[in-house]
């Protein structure tokens, strides 16, 4: 078996190049962090004979760089797995520690989006972030770092889950008054996602901001905090109303960036993956551009965990 391993700040996936495999751990870096043993599980149960790992972990802000977020990562990785090889932004293995393994997880999935499509612009939004990574020819022309991928728009933070809805939103439309917000983390986008059943309880695989329960009631109590205000203040329309207001700002933050990438490099063309294909499809359609989505091709478990079954693939 060929196991590929995606490790980020929040997630740890694990998929085989066979794609029945598929696993998705919520493992928070920066909290008592529970990394090592989790591995450790997952070299124990599947008994890899070679595995291919992508990391995104390093940025998180337990660690004071990325070198010592690398080094910590892949220290974890080679003590679970007998034969682990790491992928870089320029698409090499490597059991090295270099700099350039930090952030590639995108670099695994455009590569093999590359090898089905050729030219497309490849969106994957997950917990998290939204890669917008052009490619033509097979081959990705994203910039080598996150830093860099932030200033050219082919990186936009944000994500289907984790994401502080007062990052997303600065002021909601409430019963036809516009309203400030609070910027407490009060709510984040899997409460919209959850209130307006694009997502499920299982989806939410991270924490709430307040440690409550992933119920229905549990995120609309959430998002009433947004505006400062409890449910015996607020109804289900209102907040209602805020989770879509929150969803077509996510939709419209990503679908100017798929534009620019796409206009910039000529691509008619957009292929979708991750726990947030619906908001890249809703995105995309607005654009008029040809729209592809993973979960149809691979299955939605592969979908959600691309770049780990990319690198499996990859590696194989």
């Amino acid at each position: 078996m060929i196991l590929g391993i995606d490790i980020g700040g929040a997630n740890t996936k694990a998929a085989s190049s066979d794609g029945k495999t598929v696993e998705l751990h919520y493992v928070p870096l920066w909290k008592n962090t529970s990394l090592p043993e989790v591995l450790l599980d997952i070299g124990r149960r599947l008994k890899p004979e070679k595995t291919g790992v992508v990391v995104t972990g390093e940025l998180a802000d337990c660690f004071p760089d990325k070198d010592a977020g690398l080094s910590y990562i892949i220290d974890a990785v080679n003590n679970a797995f007998k034969d682990a090889w790491f992928l870089d932004s320029s698409g090499e293995f490597t059991k090295e520690k270099k700099r350039s393994i930090a952030a590639a997880n995108w670099t695994a999935s455009a590569l093999v989006a590359g090898r089905d499509f050729e030219d497309c612009v490849f969106v994957d939004t997950g917990s998290t972030t939204t890669d917008i990574i052009p490619i033509r020819n097979g081959n990705p022309l994203a910039a080598g770092t996150d830093f860099e991928r932030l200033k050219r728009g082919e990186l936009v933070y944000t994500g289907a889950l984790r994401t502080n809805l007062a990052a997303i939103l600065d002021t909601v439309n409430i019963s036809g008054a516009a309203s400030r917000i609070s910027s407490e983390l009060f709510a984040i986008s899997a409460d919209a996602y959850l209130v307006l059943e694009m997502i499920s309880g299982l989806d939410y695989t991270c924490d709430t901001p307040d440690g409550a329960g992933k119920t229905m009631t549990d995120a609309q109590r959430r998002i009433a905090r947004v505006v400062c205000a409890d449910l015996t203040e607020m109804g289900t329309k209102e907040i209602f109303s805020i989770a879509e207001q929150a969803m077509e700002k996510q939709v419209s933050d990503i679908e100017s960036a798929i534009s620019d990438v796409a206009k910039r490099h000529e691509l008619d063309q957009v292929v979708a993956c991750g726990l947030g294909e619906f908001l890249v499809k809703k995105a995309a359609d607005r654009t008029g551009l040809d729209v592809v989505l993973m979960s149809e091709r691979y299955g939605k478990d592969i979908s959600k965990v691309f770049p780990a079954y990319a690198v499996a693939r990859l590696m194989e």
